[in-house]
């Protein structure tokens, strides 16, 4: 095993003890073709079948993402470091999205009239294609479900590119598609290199692209989804603000934030990155922030009662530390952990940086993993500017006593999302996206379901 190359093989690697515990060869150009073969075969048939059929389908999908819960959960953990009970949570959030399509999909796909005179034209929308999906590691389950659910239930196939250090969560999710009866070609999975990645988008039988990744990827993903002229759906990165005023419920806002921040031990996009606190407050806040945050439990993933984990790539435990590093030397303070915990394993103290201003690192860049960064607003106005101040636009939260106040504020956010009075999360009621170097394009919601459809005029006895 020793001898397995990432040149050569998609690798698994348990962040909790850095030991090899998977290894898969990457497909070969005949491997790929076949896969894009079955994906367009099997868009031919499912396309055609009845919305109540691809209902059943999907909630046959969740009965089967509950019958291997456990085996899916522990597969997570193992691969990427996630605590066991977040990964439980994880499917079943899964299977709840698979059964809130079954029951509201259909209608999205309604016929929508037009103001042509007689009712004699409307939209149709019409399924794509075969979608490629090119995923992350973080959500191994959720991210890839969250498109393939509303893409599926419009009629398109999908075919996964995961990340290679989950590939055993991608095969264990092929598996649940088989066992809930799904046809070949309808949800493929395919294990390539970067340079497989760039055939498949150019292939004529990949409809659309759809990327979960960093600002880098999504870059080089647009740019030849563009040169093939293929739709595209970018979720990048993300520096989410923070907001808490004067008048807030601060202990509420601390929990909140304890969990926006250090959830999946802090490896998400949508996330409590940078804490923006009134300078009324900031000082309370920072007190019980650190006295929540250091009652964390930090340890084996598998354990029920862990909260944080390893982070799941070494290399980016090294980046993170890098730029917590950078902060320090740039004039920020240190009030809780700051380095790699000692001993195996992948692990990064959750640590809270304080006094950071908008011409540190970690205001000006993602941190992604258990790192909090403090920065004290001189009022509402000028909260608002330090949360705009950002490449990204993904999210934001708010925290107030005036609900007013912080609907009128939405406005004023350049995020594709805000949260009052609660953190940020995705839901398959709602949109989630976002704007500027976070991505464009919409998942979930009636958006979700319509962002991979041809919109189709039908206009009967045009004159």
């Amino acid at each position: 095993m020793s001898q397995i190359s990432s040149q050569t093989h998609a690798i698994s690697i348990n962040p909790a003890t850095g030991e090899q515990i998977g290894h898969y060869a990457f497909e070969s150009a005949e491997a790929l073709d076949a896969a894009l073969t079955r994906a367009a075969f099997g868009f031919s048939k499912w396309k055609r079948k009845p919305l109540q059929d691809r209902s059943r389908a999907l909630s046959a999908l969740a009965g089967a993402l509950r019958d291997s819960a456990e085996a899916m959960a522990t597969m997570i953990t193992l691969e990427m470091g996630k605590p066991i009970a977040q990964a439980r949570g994880e499917i079943e959030k899964c299977a709840k999205l698979c059964e809130w399509y079954a029951e509201n999909g259909p209608a999205m796909l309604d016929a929508e009239p037009t103001q042509v005179e007689g009712g004699k034209a409307r939209i149709e929308y019409r399924p794509l294609g075969p979608i490629l999906a090119v995923m992350p590691w973080n959500f191994p389950i959720w991210q890839v479900l969250r498109g393939a659910v509303p893409a599926l239930i419009a009629g398109n196939t999908y075919v996964l590119k995961h990340a290679p250090n989950v590939m055993g969560s991608a095969y264990l999710l092929r598996d649940a598609f088989k066992n809930a009866g799904f046809a070949d070609g309808v949800f493929e999975v395919i294990n390539v290199t970067p340079e497989g990645v760039s055939t498949a988008i150019a292939d004529p039988r990949i409809a659309a692209v759809t990327l979960t990744g960093s600002v880098r990827a999504g870059m080089a993903i647009g740019a030849q989804a563009g040169a093939a002229l293929k739709k595209c759906v970018l979720e990048l990165g993300g520096s989410d603000p923070f907001i808490v005023l004067n008048d807030a419920d601060l202990d509420e806002a601390v929990q909140a934030a304890v969990i926006g921040r250090y959830q999946n031990s802090g490896q998400v996009c949508a996330a409590a990155k940078r804490l923006i606190i009134e300078e009324g407050v900031v000082e309370e806040f920072t007190r019980k922030f650190v006295e929540a945050t250091r009652q964390l439990k930090v340890g084996d993933p598998l354990s029920a009662d862990t909260y944080i984990g390893p982070m799941a790539r070494f290399d980016l435990r090294d980046e993170l530390d890098q730029q917590v590093r950078d902060t320090l030397e740039e004039g920020a303070t240190l009030l809780l952990g700051g380095g790699k915990a000692q001993g195996p394993g992948n692990y990064y103290e959750p640590t809270v940086l304080a006094d950071v201003t908008d011409r540190m690192t970690s205001f000006k860049q993602e941190l992604f993993g258990p790192v909090a960064s403090i920065i004290t607003a001189r009022d509402c106005a000028h909260a608002v500017a330090l949360a705009n101040d950002s490449d990204f636009g993904l999210t934001a939260t708010i925290y107030t006593a005036n609900v007013a106040l912080a609907q009128q504020l939405t406005s004023e956010l350049d995020t594709g999302g805000v949260f009052i009075n609660g953190y940020s999360a995705s839901d398959p009621r709602v949109t989630f996206g976002g704007v500027k170097k976070s991505g464009f394009g919409r998942e979930l919601s009636h958006f979700g379901v319509r962002e991979f459809c041809n919109a189709q005029t039908v206009w009967l006895d045009r004159k």
